[in-house]
């Protein structure tokens, strides 16, 4: 009996893989790139971008908004059109995020405070070029950062396809730097040649840009850790197989090391639904992708809804789909996840590719600590304090006793200089 291509699961296993991080010797090779592209600059930048094939030499490394405007005006037949509606969609959900979001003022002893919400000055965003070009992590990332207001945005792409460039002009973005990997995201958080030096860098890519982001963590701010992407379908017995089958194959394509599961509260379902990803794969062009990918996730049988719920609680995962009856009452029950599809009709692939809400997502169970990129990852709430002419004296009298409780005398003091009883 030949093996399932979705084997058989526990939760747990899944749980136990997302705490392995980037392993030590892809940080210590990122670590002295990084360092690399921080002393050397642009020569260093180049030697990389030449010795990984990002961009040949004597090909211009920086792509201005000229060559992105003529890549958009070239594309064929009405791929213009499909990428700037497509785009429109990302701009208006990330209009009403922002729009949600409102400064403070309030009276407090003493006078007012508050916050103001501000952007940030400079955004890197980077888009994978492996495989596949990914224009749509182009229009993900440089939109949601000018609609939050960066006055400067720069995409990185290794080997970056006529697409992506069309797409970055779309998004708006300052240009493009032709290159990837951890050279790349050092370029961005540190500015070379033309590019600023980034306040944020964001967007997903392999382990090396992983490897980068967690290494200039502490010096710029970065939106996650992306792993491995993952979709988990909830399905029970009003589950179309086909249906299942073809959105585990959709997530399975990305690469060998995706991780589609399914979790079924019917027993029967998963034979069903296995049949149905050998008939799909026999037409699949990225059949041997999906397989590798198949057999990295699994099906986990639970005995209820409640179990179910449980089961994705325990993942995590970046998406979690509800082919189930009555999803919108299963919606309430599960808590930890990058973004929710609710109902069989809600494909994980429209999030992908531009229904509104951002695609790039927390991965390897951090959805239990983070939501996706959004318009709040480009801002910056600042607080602020204002004292009136009559400080309450009350006040005064608390903060230099606290300062006190900490062997801080001269705050005391600093308090206590401004009674205005004295």
């Amino acid at each position: 009996m030949s093996q399932p291509l979705l084997p058989r699961r526990r939760a747990e296993e899944f749980r136990a893989r997302n705490r392995e991080g980037v392993p030590e010797e892809i940080l210590t090779e990122a670590a002295a790139i990084v360092e690399r592209v921080r002393s050397g600059g642009e020569e260093a930048l180049r030697e990389y971008t030449t010795r990984f094939g990002d961009c040949m030499l004597g090909e211009p490394l920086y792509l201005t908004p000229s060559v992105l405007t003529n890549a958009l005006e070239e594309l064929p037949g009405d791929a213009r059109s499909r990428l700037e509606r497509i785009a429109d969609r990302i701009r208006t959900f990330a209009q009403v995020q922002l729009a949600a979001l409102a400064p403070v003022d309030t009276t407090v002893p003493g006078g007012r405070a508050g916050h103001r919400i501000d952007p940030v000055e400079g955004a890197g965003c980077y888009a994978p070029g492996g495989r596949h070009p990914l224009p749509s992590s182009v229009l993900m990332t440089a939109i949601t950062a000018r609609e939050a207001g960066v006055p400067s945005v720069w995409v990185a792409s290794p080997k970056p396809a006529p697409i992506t460039l069309a797409a970055a002009a779309v998004a708006g973005a300052d240009g493009v730097l032709a290159a990837g990997g951890a050279h790349a995201i050092a370029a961005l958080a540190f500015g070379v040649g033309p590019i600023p030096p980034s306040d944020v860098v964001v967007g997903p890519g392999n382990l090396y840009v992983t490897a980068a982001k967690q290494l200039l963590a502490g010096q710029i701010k970065i939106d996650m850790l992306a792993g491995p992407s993952e979709l988990v379908v909830v399905a029970d017995e009003t589950a179309d197989p086909a249906w299942v089958a073809a959105d585990l194959l959709a997530q399975a394509e990305h690469d060998p090391d995706a991780v589609p599961i399914l979790i079924s509260i019917d027993e029967d379902l998963p034979s069903w639904v296995e049949k149905e990803l050998e008939r799909q794969l026999e037409s699949l062009p990225t059949a041997d992708t999906a397989r590798a990918a198949l057999a990295n996730g699994g099906v986990i049988v639970c005995e209820s809804e409640e179990d179910a719920c449980l089961a994705c609680d325990d993942i995590a995962p970046e998406h979690l789909q509800l082919s189930v009856a009555n999803a919108e009452s299963w919606s309430d029950q599960v808590h930890h996840y990058g973004t929710l599809f609710i109902g069989w009709r809600a494909a994980e692939v429209f999030g992908d590719y531009g229904v509104g809400p951002n695609h790039v997502l927390p991965t390897g169970g951090t959805a239990r600590a983070r939501g996706g990129l959004s318009v709040m990852d480009f801002l910056r709430v600042r607080t602020w304090i204002q004292a009136d002419s009559d400080i309450d004296p009350g006040l005064i009298k608390d903060v230099a006793w606290f300062a006190r409780q900490e062997g801080l005398e001269a705050h005391a003091r600093a308090a206590e200089i401004r009674r205005l009883d004295t």
